[in-house]
Order: structure tokens, then sequence, then C-alpha cells
């Protein structure tokens, strides 16, 4: 399926987690470095939830 991290397209097998999306994103230094997760809305996400196809979240400053 295909997710959106910080609008790069990146593609995961269904049943995947935001943490999944992120590590292949190649933003786990980001996570590690304090930044929090959120999803379009703005709502903050927890890095064991669910995606979805064209789910799109983005990794910024708390």
């Amino acid at each position: 399926m295909k997710v959106f991290v910080n609008n790069t397209e990146v593609h995961l097998a269904p049943g995947m987690t935001v943490r999944h999306a992120i590590i292949a994103a190649g933003l786990t230094q980001e996570i590690a470095a304090g930044k929090k997760v959120f999803d379009a809305w703005g709502n903050e996400v927890g890095l064991d939830g669910a995606v979805s196809e064209n789910y799109k979240i983005y990794i910024k400053d708390a």
C-alpha cells in the first residue's frame, strides 16, 4: 500500500504501522531527536498506529 511521510511516497505491506512508514522513509533519527508524528488533520499519532492506503503523516516539532 502507498502512504506519505512528509509528502514522500513510501510503499508498505498491508498491516504495517506508523513506525514502519517512518523507517521506510528513513526518518527514524527525527523521532529519536524528539519530534512527533501527526496526521493530515494535525492530530498526534502513536508509532504503533495503523496506516491505510494514501494515509498522510508528518514529522515535526511538538
